[in-house]
């Protein structure tokens, strides 16, 4: 009974986070009340390359931008602080290693482990998850691509890579997203997307002014007794069940107007809670905006 109160507590405490972030621009966007538990600052976040084709070399460019937070700050803002350099150094260090997680992209304790491959026909371009622990601690993440959209016309263009795998990526830090209303905060976690018109435009693609300010509010201001990082020897009770099926994710927790992005609660049975963030493919969700994008695929008729 404890456990399930724990997690239903989990589960409302995201739901509310999730609500309060993303009514605008600007505001506080963590992802959550969790974040990765260390006993110093800054910490370093091991990104596990399980990589192919040509996204490794973006996954290098987004470590480098969130590490050189001087440079990846300085760009085309949405207002005046934005167009101020970052000048402090960044309170997550991100570390390029070798992936350890396999063909199916499995969770590894401590990391965040980044991958693509040709998922099918699953209606999502983008997918991170992360894992919480009874603490709200994140224990591990994972962020992936499909290749099977990626391949298309539509979204194989190096701006719209950019964009999602910096999205994807910097989820697992905590970091949710700036604005929800599709327009350009020139910030990778905002909802503008590098397609169709807008393909040829670098905008959003990297980290602003602002995502440093949400990280240094999330981690600057405490460290914890104990780490989460991989530095630890640490393990998982259960493998997790949470996968890039949809139907592994768990309850519609909450979806945003344009039917793009989309976030998902499952609790695993070692207690563990996962958060799954869903970027969907314009074609699905122009199926029906406000449903649930699993039981429609592209091409269905609208309902």
């Amino acid at each position: 009974m404890k456990l399930r109160k724990r997690a239903l507590f989990l589960m409302s405490a995201a739901s509310l986070a999730v609500l309060g972030v993303c009514s605008g621009s600007q505001a506080n966007h963590a992802w959550g009340p969790y974040h990765w538990a260390r006993t110093l600052n800054p910490f370093s976040l091991q990104l596990g390359n399980n990589l192919s084709g040509d996204w490794p070399a973006y996954l290098t460019y987004i470590v480098a931008d969130w590490n050189t937070p001087e440079n990846a700050a300085l760009n085309n803002g949405a207002n005046a602080q934005q167009l101020q350099p970052w000048t402090q150094p960044p309170v997550v260090r991100t570390v390029l290693v070798s992936g350890t997680a396999g063909l199916n992209c499995v969770a590894v304790a401590g990391t965040t482990q980044v991958c693509n491959r040709k998922y099918g026909g699953t209606g999502w371009l983008g997918l991170a998850t992360v894992w919480m622990n009874s603490t709200n601690h994140i224990i591990q993440g994972t962020a992936k691509m499909n290749d099977t959209y990626f391949a298309s016309s539509a979204y194989n263009n190096p701006n719209e890579k950019r964009h999602v795998i910096c999205q994807e990526v910097a989820h697992s830090f905590g970091l949710g997203h700036q604005s929800t209303n599709g327009s350009s905060q020139n910030s990778c976690m905002d909802y503008f997307a590098n397609t169709g018109s807008n393909a040829t435009s670098t905008k959003s693609t990297r980290p602003n002014y602002h995502d440093f300010e949400q990280l240094q509010a999330i981690y600057g201001v405490h460290t914890d007794a104990s780490t989460t990082l991989k530095s630890t020897p640490l393990k998982t009770a259960l493998k997790p069940s949470v996968t890039d099926d949809p139907r592994t994710w768990g309850r519609l927790d909450h979806q945003s107007a344009n039917g793009r992005h989309s976030q998902y609660i499952q609790r695993e049975l070692d207690g563990t809670v996962a958060i799954t963030e869903v970027i969907w493919t314009e074609e699905t969700a122009d199926v029906c905006r406000s449903c649930d994008h699993r039981n429609h695929k592209p091409g269905d008729v609208k309902p």
